[in-house]
């Protein structure tokens, strides 16, 4: 898609206030691929006013009308399957295969699910002597972040949408070319104008407005932790409601019943799967201390197979992060079976699928979130050991445990501390809550729980 050098507010294409962009770079070739405005806080107050101002008829929409905007949003991307992925690929540098069948596919089915439950949640209900009405919360301001640019700005629009709510969409400034088709798709999807208004711009500036404006209701943010609190800290001054999806250290425990080849070979693809930018990837296996060699030795032939398969990390600055990161590793004891900081190719941001062996629970790479394609193999002793290294991290979002037996594994996912657990590879599911204990955010998503955070409750007594 040609980058439009402009905003959608109102239903509109107009130009931005200032005239500052943002360059938009290809990290393949590290070219430049177009611009886009970088917004400021007058055109956030733009795009907020215009959302307050279609609140009123949008929330009072039908849910069945609702629901059939929702559902011709989902034909509109399944239309554009191939352009957009096309779009992903250009500013985030994902494999076109990869981007056609889960950066398109996954916010294709959950558009999808939310027409299905726009038209079928009880937005009205009877508690004893009570009506209670679930209502639209408000204007939502929506930061979305970079790593999975279509399906994080889908599993906050949607539900946002489905429950009446308007929308005020700031993406990263990494990847607003696949924000930018996203309005165009919510446009010829017949959504009335003002319900979705688009501000690309710089997080410290459009982002921060958007998260203090007095007239935004409810903030959704997913990035990481660090700024999530700044996030929240400037929200709580107008006491809205702040949802919160940050970052994860997710542990994959093996336990000495499990199909070691298997759950190895599964471990390591999730954490290389979109290049390691996935905040609920397993970066930490964990193995027994009788099967560690062996898993150690899988995860390094596994890893190797990945050398041409990823694509790179977002930018530059991702790319020096991720290899500081290994680097600390390595000087604080770990051992490379697999990858390392030398750059496979001369361009691009590119990192080598890498695996750090010896790792112990206090270094640096076994509590930090790396975000790029780097797994951890740490030991354990038994059961207990593994139980206290796997919740030994300030996040919780996600995880995963194999088992022989799945009452054995169930047994243990039910005492970590995160929010999904993933049992002997059990695959991912759009309509399952997603979100994290601890530092790993606030909220959910997806699904009617992900519906719940938009809504608001009134209760009338007879």
């Amino acid at each position: 898609m040609k980058a439009q050098q402009a905003l959608y507010i109102d239903g509109v294409w107009c130009p931005a206030e200032g005239q500052d962009t943002i360059d938009v770079v290809n990290p393949v070739d590290e070219q430049v691929i177009g611009q886009v405005p970088a917004g400021n806080a007058e055109d956030v107050d733009h795009a907020v006013r215009a959302a307050r101002a279609a609140l009123p008829a949008w929330a009072a929409t039908p849910p069945a009308e609702r629901a059939a905007r929702l559902g011709a949003l989902r034909d509109v991307l399944v239309a554009r399957k191939d352009e957009i992925a096309g779009t992903i690929t250009a500013e985030l540098g994902s494999p076109l295969a990869f981007s056609q069948a889960v950066h398109m596919g996954t916010p294709i089915a959950v558009a999808g699910s939310y027409a299905e439950l726009a038209a079928t949640y009880a937005f009205e209900e009877r508690v004893g002597n009570s009506t209670v009405y679930h209502e639209p919360i408000g204007v939502v301001g929506a930061i979305t972040p970079w790593n999975y640019p279509l399906h994080q700005i889908v599993a906050k629009v949607a539900p946002a949408l489905a429950a009446g709510c308007t929308v005020v969409l700031k993406p990263a400034e990494d990847t607003p070319l696949t924000a930018q088709a996203f309005a165009d798709a919510v446009h010829e999807a017949g959504v009335p104008a003002g319900v979705l208004n688009l501000v690309t711009g710089l997080g410290p500036v459009a982002g921060q407005a958007l998260a203090g404006h007095p007239d935004v209701d409810l903030v959704s943010f997913t990035g990481s932790t660090a700024v999530g609190s700044r996030i929240a800290a400037t929200a709580g001054a107008t006491v809205k409601k702040v949802a919160l999806e940050l970052g994860g250290k997710s542990a994959n425990v093996i336990l000495p019943s499990a199909d070691l080849a298997r759950a190895v070979n599964v471990g390591v693809a999730n954490v290389m799967s979109n290049s390691g930018q996935t905040c609920s990837a397993w970066t930490r296996m964990l193995v027994h201390t009788a099967q560690y060699d062996a898993a150690v030795e899988l995860a390094a032939a596994a890893a190797a197979k990945y050398g041409d398969r990823i694509g790179p990390v977002v930018n530059a600055r991702q790319r020096d992060r991720v290899r500081g990161y290994i680097e600390k590793g390595l000087a604080e004891g770990a051992r490379l079976v697999a990858g390392g900081v030398e750059p496979p190719r001369e361009r691009g941001y590119f990192i080598s699928p890498t695996v750090l062996a010896d790792v112990t629970p206090e270094m640096t790479v076994a509590q930090e979130e790396i975000f790029g394609p780097v797994l951890s193999i740490l030991r354990y002793e038994n059961e207990e050991d593994a139980l206290r290294i796997a919740n030994g991290t300030v996040y919780g979002l996600a995880g995963a445990v194999w088992a022989g037996d799945e009452a054995e594994a169930v047994a243990f996912a039910r005492r970590m501390e995160t929010g999904q657990v993933d049992i002997n590879g059990g695959r991912f599911n759009p309509l399952a809550p997603f979100g994290g204990y601890k530092q790993s955010g606030v909220g959910r998503e997806l699904g009617v729980y992900g519906l719940a955070e938009y809504l608001q409750t009134k209760s009338l007594q007879f």
